[in-house]
């Protein structure tokens, strides 16, 4: 009798871990894939500003992992995002710029275009306004390769400046102003070379929280 007893308790226990860690599975997973409310316009200028500077250092540096978790935070933290998506962002977005950073020539910065349409197609969910995904993409690229052809900030700036009234639908002087400070942050940053000191990387967030304030009273001005 007594080792029935003890059996029949050892099942109960274990009846009780297993719905525990069902239990516990389930959270986990309606945590990650359940969908969330996110909102490009919620970022904090201040945040965005340090975590765009961190992914431009580790895109020079080609540490793509660190690169994708600070995609992963401005997705998840910044914006809204649920953890499943934050992270197909943060792949999306750094599959672009690793396919990008090796090539030489126009055609083959065209093998970044697929992650990038992936990655303005998740953004889109969360814009405020019906967003035209192969123009934000082709658009971004065009940026990226003006840069490299030593464009002028003050040009690709407004190129920079086209995407964000894409994703955003906002448009005028301060967006304008927002995309050629970015680019002029970049400049900064592409006449420093190899050379960057933690000053250097301080002037540029600095620059870059400024950016993201210009946006965010743009977004203000037009609710």
């Amino acid at each position: 009798m007594g080792g029935q007893a003890g059996a029949a308790g050892s099942r109960r226990v274990s009846l009780w871990v297993a719905v525990a860690l069902l239990a516990v599975l389930a959270m986990t997973v309606l945590y990650v894939f359940i969908p969330r409310h996110a909102n490009l316009a919620s970022f904090d200028p201040k945040a965005m500003g340090q975590l765009e500077t961190a992914m431009w250092r580790h895109y020079y540096e080609k540490r793509y992992v660190a690169l994708a978790r600070d995609l992963y935070d401005t997705a998840r933290l910044e914006q809204g995002f649920s953890p499943w998506d934050s992270v197909r962002i943060a792949f999306a977005a750094a599959s672009a710029a690793g396919t990008f950073q090796p090539t030489t020539s126009r055609s083959a910065a065209e093998k970044a275009l697929p992650s990038l349409e992936t990655y303005f197609g998740l953004l889109a969910r969360a814009a405020p306004v019906k967003v035209d995904v192969g123009d934000a993409a082709r658009t971004e690229l065009a940026w990226w390769q003006a840069r490299r052809e030593a464009v002028p900030p003050e040009e690709y700036g407004l190129m920079i400046a086209r995407v964000t009234s894409l994703l955003y639908g906002v448009s005028g002087e301060d967006v304008q102003r927002a995309g050629i400070l970015r680019a002029q942050a970049m400049d900064y940053r592409d006449a420093h070379g190899t050379n960057m000191t933690e000053g250097d990387w301080a002037t540029i967030a600095e620059a870059l929280q400024r950016s993201y304030a210009m946006l965010k009273a743009a977004l203000t001005k037009a609710q």
